[in-house]
């Protein structure tokens, strides 16, 4: 929003961040994730289909079974985007 008024060399020296990194940042927020934005939507249906019971270690097994290359922490990671919490059955 600043970067409408004064000039980005300028707001870069006064938060002291480089110019470079301002940058990438603007890039980054622009282009989405297609990737992780597929990846995000099978934990969704698996969690779904699982009646919110299965954790990052189950839907990491059912994607792995169906060939994904997925590790367990990047399917925590994707639940904490999806606020997804496990509810286990009797708990």
């Amino acid at each position: 929003q600043l970067s409408d008024h004064d000039p980005v060399d300028c707001l870069c020296e006064v938060f002291e961040v480089t110019r470079s990194s301002y940058y990438a940042h603007r890039h980054r927020r622009r282009t989405p994730d297609v990737e992780r934005l597929r990846l995000r939507s099978r934990v969704n249906e698996l969690f779904t289909r699982g009646r919110s019971a299965p954790g990052s270690r189950s839907i990491k097994a059912m994607m792995q079974e169906e060939g994904e290359q997925i590790g367990r922490f990047k399917v925590r990671s994707l639940m904490r985007e999806l606020a997804l919490v496990s509810k286990q059955p009797g708990s």
